[in-house]
């Protein structure tokens, strides 16, 4: 796949040389069951994998998701963890003029979330750099464990955060889909989280939309996970899963598996990190 190739309404998948890690990857993209258009891509690059949702009815979500993604492609590597979100975040800020520049047919003004990681190494060591701006998410399987590595910017996550609704309660409820940060939609700026952690061998991550985390609890998801053999089947299921409760939203999701690798290629440094980092958008740490 080329710099400039989006995944949509297909699947592909790939292996990638970085570093010390083979990443094994397959995307996957679904209109799902009801909507009429796609409006989510995804994005493969060795060592960059991102998706993007877009929101503005007709075409415009297409557009936009689309526009941060390709933009978003253009990341190189540069120094240090705060060089690299600096770089990410010019990136954004382009996506987000080239997205506030489409014309929309109505008041909606297009817009997207992006999510997704970039391989990076700090001290020998590789580091899943995670990006997250809206609803879409990025999840770690290590262990046996499924974890959550991106926080949702969305209504439903801070009535949950202030004790009014449980997680289950908010996969469900009317004001789901309203999101507090997105990448155009009328926004000022863009805002993104950043959050570093250590890669492994074995690790397995899921960076998928919310088409995908609307119609199957994380417990299912880690189930799939857990028993696919390969991260085309995992993509596989996983898609086939929402498709048969209904797929009410596009589905896309991106599955790595990371392995041990004797081939070795430059990545990207990270500055130094203990264990997990959380940084905001300006690029230094909190």
């Amino acid at each position: 796949m080329n710099a400039a190739t989006i995944v949509r309404d297909d699947q592909r998948s790939g292996t990638d040389f970085v570093g010390d890690l083979r990443i094994e990857w397959t995307a996957a993209c679904n209109v799902g069951r009801v909507r009429e258009t796609n409006e989510d891509a995804a994005l493969a690059l060795p060592g960059v994998y991102l998706l993007a949702d877009g929101m503005g009815g007709h075409d415009s979500g297409e557009l936009a998701s689309e526009a941060a993604l390709l933009t978003l492609a253009q990341a190189q590597a540069v120094d240090g963890l705060a060089g690299t979100q600096s770089a990410l975040n010019a990136l954004l800020v382009q996506a987000q003029q080239r997205i506030g520049a489409i014309e929309t047919e109505s008041d909606r003004r297009a817009g997207t979330t992006a999510t997704g990681v970039v391989l990076v190494t700090e001290d020998g060591q590789p580091h899943w750099l995670v990006l997250n701006i809206g609803d879409s998410r990025t999840y770690r399987y290590q262990n046996g464990t499924l974890n959550q590595l991106t926080t949702d910017h969305s209504q439903v996550q801070e009535f949950i955060e202030a004790g009014f609704l449980t997680p289950e309660q908010a996969r469900t409820d009317p004001r789901r889909n309203v999101i507090t940060r997105a990448l155009g939609a009328g926004m000022v700026d863009p805002v993104a989280d950043f959050r570093a952690t250590p890669a492994y061998a074995g690790d397995v991550l899921l960076i998928c939309s919310d088409g995908l985390t609307g119609e199957l609890p994380d417990e299912e998801i880690a189930d799939i996970l857990a028993e696919a053999e390969s991260s085309e089947q995992a993509a596989q299921r996983l898609v086939d899963a929402a498709l048969a409760l209904g797929a009410h939203d596009n589905v896309t999701v991106i599955v790595l598996t990371a392995h041990e690798s004797t081939e070795t290629l430059p990545i990207p440094a990270v500055a130094d990190t203990a264990g997990d980092v959380e940084a905001s958008a300006d690029g230094s740490d909190v």
